[in-house]
């Protein structure tokens, strides 16, 4: 399986982006974006807080769409799923 993972902003300087990772069926997200973002320590602080949660800021996608943050513990990720990986967003 393939899935592409994107990170934009502040979090694309830390960890690239475009990233095809192959996980094994019935890889979660959360752990999917735990080893990737833990490659790099300042990456992985910078996504998730002490206990390994995202921080509240944090915007996820599967595919298009907001997945929360509480779910994606138990969002499965299927063969070309698109997930990408936002900061905060302001503008104006």
């Amino acid at each position: 399986m393939k899935v592409r993972v994107r990170f934009f902003a502040r979090f694309r300087e830390l960890l690239g982006t475009d990233i095809v990772a192959e996980p094994p069926s019935g890889t979660v997200l959360a752990p999917l974006i735990r080893e990737i973002a833990g490659k790099k320590r300042e990456g992985y602080d910078a996504i998730f807080d002490e206990h390994g949660a995202f921080q509240e800021f944090v915007i996820l996608m599967r595919n298009g769409k907001r997945v929360e943050a509480a779910d994606a513990e138990k969002t499965a990720i299927t063969d070309g799923d698109e997930i990408a990986v936002f900061p905060p967003v302001s503008g104006g």
